[in-house]
């Protein structure tokens, strides 16, 4: 595996001390309970005990230290190119209840850190969608128009403060970037200041409906509610057609030091290439903290080879930003939609009790505490005018027919192709250490992975959401799914869900190393 510069790890889980919330003791009683302790999970607990809700937050591992630990953290209501398309398909009173309540969700954020009195490095800055290629002018204006008339402060303009010549932009004033680990730790303390009961390593296996609903854990505690809300970044139940309504993207961040009077204040990205994402962050010594994001690809599909998708993102910033010297590297996983809006609310037809919040489409900072204000609001009988916009109930044969289609098609091509082609390995003693890859054993296909020792680590191929086959991811060093984006460590153990249990392990024979 090629060398990578700069810190295998996220700035903000770097630059933040570690939690140790305990364990699901026993079982319990609650109003609501939260499961996942991300940005939505956590605002929704944080708001609902404002209103004098009890609240019971299960985290499978630790709080703030999933998908939330590894975003960009850009607080912004201009999401790439979202408004043109959304008042085309949902019509120009939905565009406008997607501007408002994402402007609202950036209020929100601001008046709490205020009110808690945390230092988060809140900072305004204008928000940018650029093109370099004058065919995508069009487009720019088009949604420059769109997101004016959904009531934004949005103009198409041609200038802008980075190193390098754009033939236009979209720029919304007056968005925000901040550090949220240290948002959400203060977040968290307050819940438990008010009451609320948080905890980790406590992973959630099931779920009963019902007056009250139970939620079980894997250690066998069971936790009754009145209401819950699933706020698991890729839900781990799947009780609306989710799984075939959301699509995983994983995206990898670079970041460098630069002198501060190189940095550019605003934030951007372009969905040109395979997209690319810069926003700076406070570092000290007179330079700020630039955080490049690109390189996107579907878990589980690579070619084993990420990092050398690394490798380009980097040669791409040092090449824009030659004072930038690469500090640290990570990657971010969201997922997306069928028609691009998020679902936030009753998890399926049925549901009167059980809500979900998923899809933010890579926009998980805003779309969170939008999630966390709604949820709290419907679950304590409000229903405010965007709830129909973001509603996981709504489906739109038209709107979603084709991103349903290709989704399915995927996943059925990795279930079914994935077990006719050959193993990527002929016998384990081929892998190099460092590496990974699957291969036959005693007639069964195994995720193998030989560490910098030599030493192998065997586990199942098969992934225990719904038995689809991994594939190894070189630079992160972990097995992916293809077909839904679970996440596994070398070995075995769930990094990211919708699987809830570990691969199994596996053992090799003496003669095959």
């Amino acid at each position: 595996m090629t060398s990578l510069p700069g810190i295998d790890e996220s700035y903000w889980m770097d630059s933040t001390p570690a939690t140790d919330y305990p364990h699901v003791p026993a079982d319990a009683t609650t109003d609501v309970a939260v499961i996942g302790g991300g940005m939505a999970g956590l605002c929704t607990a944080w708001e609902l005990v404002c209103r004098g809700r009890s609240v019971v937050l299960l985290e499978a591992d630790r709080i703030a230290a999933g998908v939330t630990g590894y975003t960009t953290a850009k607080v912004s209501a201009l999401h790439t190119l979202i408004y043109a398309t959304l008042r085309d398909t949902h019509g120009a009173r939905a565009t406008a209840h997607y501007a408002t309540s994402q402007q609202e969700a950036i209020r929100r954020i601001e008046r709490t850190a205020v009110e808690l009195g945390v230092d988060c490095q809140w900072e305004r800055a204008d928000a940018y969608t650029y093109a370099t290629d004058p065919s995508q002018l069009g487009t720019l204006r088009a949604e420059a128009r769109a997101a004016a008339d959904a009531g934004l402060d949005a103009s198409f303009v041609t200038e802008t403060d980075l190193p390098f010549a754009v033939a236009g932009a979209v720029r919304v004033s007056g968005q925000a970037q901040f550090h949220p680990r240290r948002y959400l730790l203060a977040l968290a303390k307050d819940i438990t200041a008010r009451g609320g009961q948080i905890y980790e390593r406590s992973r959630v296996t099931g779920l009963r409906e019902g007056t009250p609903c139970r939620v079980t854990t894997e250690s066998g505690a069971v936790i009754k509610a009145q209401d819950v809300v699933v706020a698991t970044h890729y839900p781990i139940f799947d009780r609306a057609l989710m799984f075939a309504r959301l699509e995983p993207t994983r995206e990898l961040v670079v970041a460098a030091t630069l002198p501060a009077d190189q940095a550019p204040s605003g934030m951007y990205i372009t969905p040109e290439g395979s997209t690319r994402s810069v926003r700076t962050a406070p570092w000290h010594d007179g330079q700020r903290l630039l955080i490049a994001t690109g390189e996107k690809f579907t878990p589980g599909t690579g070619t084993g080879k990420e990092s050398g998708s690394f490798e380009r993102l980097t040669d791409w910033l040092t090449s824009h930003f030659p004072a930038a010297e690469p500090a640290y590297r990570w990657a971010a996983q969201d997922n997306f939609s069928s028609d691009r809006v998020p679902f936030v609310g009753p998890f399926h037809p049925g549901a009167r009790q059980v809500y979900v919040a998923t899809g933010f489409g890579g926009w998980g900072i805003s779309n969170g505490a939008m999630a966390g204000t709604l949820l709290a609001d419907l679950i304590t009988g409000e229903k405010p005018p965007h709830a129909g916009l973001y509603d996981p109930r709504r489906l739109h044969p038209i709107r979603e027919a084709g991103r349903l289609l290709d989704t399915q098609a995927t996943v059925a091509k990795h279930f079914i192709g994935d077990r006719l082609r050959s193993t990527q390995g002929d016998d384990a003693s081929d892998i190099a250490p460092g590496s990974g890859a699957l291969v036959r054993v005693g007639g069964s296909r195994c995720a193998v992975y030989r560490d910098e020792d030599g030493t192998p680590h065997a586990v199942s191929a098969r992934c225990t959401h719904l038995g689809c086959l991994v594939r190894f991811n070189d630079a992160e060093r972990t097995w992916e799914c293809p077909c839904h984006g679970s996440r596994f460590g070398v070995d075995g153990s769930v990094l990211q869900g919708p699987a809830v249990r570990p691969l199994e392990r596996r053992e090799l024979p003496d003669d095959g190393f």
